[in-house]
C-alpha cells in the first residue's frame, strides 16, 4: 500500500486586540487538519518511519509511550490505514482510558510495563520481539532522523514570509525537523521552541542531534507550567477563552503551551511592529481527553 497521506494545512490568520495593540500578526498553520487520528507532527514524523518499515519487509510496528499518549493512538490508526499489526509498549500499571481504547479500536496490542524497565525501549524490545522477524522498532513520539525528515516537508508548504515561527517541543524531532527545512530553503526566519517540561533547556541537545547543520534557534523554557502534563488555572483558563474565540481546539500539554506563550511575548513588547508571526499547530487535540477534569 502506498504510505502517503493528502496534505490539507492550511493556514489560518488569528485576530485579537492584543496585536493590533503591538502591530504583529498572528497565523496557525492547521496541521490538526491533516487526519483526525493521524495529525500535526504525528503524521509527519511517521510518514518515512513506516517507508522505512514498508521496504524493510517489516509489518509489526512496536512503540512506546505514557497511557494518554498521542503518539500511541496515532500509530495504531496509521498501522490500521497502511495495513501493519501494532503493538504499543505503555509505561506504567495497567489501566483503562479513552486513549487506549481508540488504540485498541485500530487493533493496536498494549504491553504494560513498570517505569524502571521503560527506560531501556530497545531492552524491551528485544525481550518482547527478539524472535519476530517482522516487529519494527519506533521510538517514543517517532523521535527519528526519519521522523525530523518528515517534519522539515512543513517548510515546502509555506506560501508567505514570517519573521518568527513558533512550534511546542517534546522529543525536538518537529523542531529539528522544521529548522531544517529553513535551512534548505534558506529562509531567513527566526525559529522558537517552546518546551514543555521543567527544565527544558536539555531540548537543546535532544534538536541539535537531528539537525542537517548547525543553526541558531530561540528556546523559550518558561512556559511549562510545572512540567510535563502539567498545568494550572491560568492556562486552562486561556485554554477556554481562545477555543472559545477562534473555534480552533488546543490542549495543555503542548499546544496551548505554545499559544500561551506567543500571547505573552506579545504583550511584554518582545517583538517589533510589522513582525508576521506563525504558530504551528503540532495536532494531539487527543491529549485533552487524560486532563477532562481540569476543565
Amino acid at each position: 500500500m502506498n504510505i502517503d497521506l493528502e496534505i490539507f494545512s492550511p493556514v489560518q490568520q488569528i485576530n485579537d486586540r492584543l496585536f493590533d495593540e503591538h502591530e504583529v500578526k498572528v497565523f496557525i498553520k492547521r496541521d490538526d487538519q491533516i487526519h483526525p487520528m493521524i495529525s500535526g507532527n504525528k503524521w509527519r514524523k511517521l510518514k518515512y518511519i513506516l517507508k522505512n518499515a514498508q521496504n524493510q519487509h517489516k509489518n509489526h510496528l512496536v512503540t512506546f509511550g505514557g497511557a494518554y499518549s498521542n503518539h500511541l493512538l496515532a500509530t495504531a490508526a496509521a498501522a490500521a490505514k497502511f495495513g501493519f499489526k501494532a503493538t504499543g509498549i505503555v509505561r506504567g500499571e495497567e489501566v483503562n482510558n479513552d486513549t487506549l481504547f481508540l488504540c485498541k479500536l485500530h487493533g493496536m496490542q498494549l504491553i504494560f510495563t513498570d517505569r524502571e524497565s521503560y527506560r531501556d525501549k530497545p531492552a524491551l524490545f528485544q525481550q518482547y520481539f527478539d524472535s519476530d522477524a517482522e516487529a519494527f522498532f519506533i521510538d517514543e513520539g517517532g523521535s527519528s532522523t526519519e521522523g525530523a525528515l518528515g517534519c522539515s516537508e512543513l517548510v515546502d508548504e509555506l506560501t508567505e514570509h514570517y519573521e518568527h515561527i513558533f512550534c511546542a517541543c517534546g522529543t525536538g524531532t518537529t523542531a529539528a525537523g522544521i529548522i531544517n527545512g529553513l535551512t534548505h530553503h534558506r529562509l531567513k526566519i527566526n525559529f522558537n521552541a517552546i518546551p514543555v517540561f521543567k527544565n527544558g533547556g536539555f531540548i537543546k541537545e535532544e534538536i541539535d542531534k537531528f539537525l542537517t547543520i548547525p543553526a541558531i534557534y530561540d528556546l523559550h523554557t518558561d512556559y511549562h507550567f510545572g512540567g510535563y502534563g502539567k498545568t494550572n488555572d491560568e492556562l486552562i483558563k486561556f485554554i477556554k477563552q481562545f477555543v472559545a474565540n477562534t473555534g480552533i481546539v488546543i490542549e495543555p500539554v503542548y499546544t496551548g503551551k505554545m499559544m500561551y506563550a506567543i500571547y505573552d511575548l506579545i504583550g511584554k513588547g518582545h517583538f517589533k511592529p510589522g513582525s508576521n508571526i506563525l504558530a504551528i499547530h503540532s495536532g494531539g487535540i487527543w491529549g485533552l481527553l487524560g486532563l477532562k477534569d481540569k476543565f
